[in-house]
């Protein structure tokens, strides 16, 4: 049985989809903005649950000169102002200990990137913040390892959690979707959400950095929430062609739209 775990006022894993997105990292305030409120007024219009995702840092790019974003002091000062003026609940990811009380400070949600999933101490951290944690499967692990790994944060004290997949390492530079990873986390007790888009970047697929099938995030953005997904992830840009990091496999605002409401319309269906 899944527990939800309640936002505000809604809860993720019930009755409802619930869909994490926005851009990969802070480019501008004016893209934040844009990007915040479009997804804001469709997720509205969709009746769906919302939580605006970007992030300050991304601190595991392929290459040193790769772009990281606008640092965790500018980021966090601009996702506090998206927070604020569009009423949005916000998640951000961590990538150290001391950076876990500060985000806390903006964020609803700590997300632990999928490499670092393991890291103890970085889980610890960010469970005695006690907001809702937000799992990244590592690409290295089997679904049923995430009982360990999350039992790292109620051990902590902490049991708002939820897990998000996005795929298992195939190959070189390449992920693969196994849609039985979404019932068999949900059997340890936690909301699933599906990341349709980083499943499918292909990593380190230009050499020095990663590149990305981007056609392929409607099929499995359905797929999922037929398999049952309690909600998604995307990374939504106004221009991704233009995107600073992870242009290839962000949607932009017409494929969101069109894939938001056949999701949703797909949940429904599922669940009801």
């Amino acid at each position: 049985m899944v527990n939800s775990v309640k936002l505000g006022n809604f809860e993720i894993g019930k009755n409802k989809l619930t869909i994490l997105a926005g851009p990969c990292a802070i480019e501008s305030e004016e893209i934040l903005f844009k990007t915040a409120e479009f997804l804001k007024n469709l997720t509205a219009e969709l009746d769906i649950n919302f939580i605006f995702k970007a992030s300050y840092d991304k601190a595991n790019r392929s290459s040193l000169n790769s772009y990281r974003g606008l640092g965790i002091e500018k980021g966090l000062e601009l996702l506090s102002k998206v927070k604020k003026e569009l009423e949005v609940p916000i998640v951000t990811d961590i990538h150290e200990q001391n950076q876990a009380d500060l985000a806390a400070q903006v964020a609803d949600v700590i997300q632990i990137p999928a490499f670092l999933c393991r890291q103890t101490d970085l889980l610890v951290a960010a469970a005695k913040t006690n907001k809702i944690i937000n799992i990244k499967k590592g690409q290295f692990l089997a679904p049923s390892q995430m009982e360990s790994i999350a039992k790292k944060v109620t051990d902590s004290g902490n049991k708002k959690i939820i897990i998000t997949d996005r795929g298992v390492t195939f190959g070189y530079n390449n992920l693969v979707s196994d849609m039985r990873a979404i019932p068999i986390i949900q059997d340890l007790g936690y909301p699933v959400i599906f990341d349709a888009t980083h499943s499918v970047q292909l990593p380190g697929g230009c050499g020095e950095s990663s590149s990305g099938e981007r056609k392929f995030v409607p099929v499995l953005a359905k797929s999922a929430v037929a398999a049952g997904a309690d909600g998604l992830f995307f990374e939504v840009h106004p221009n991704p062609d233009s995107a600073l990091c992870d242009g290839a496999n962000m949607i932009d605002f017409n494929q969101a739209a069109q894939i938001f409401k056949i999701c949703k319309e797909i949940y429904d269906i599922v669940n009801n």
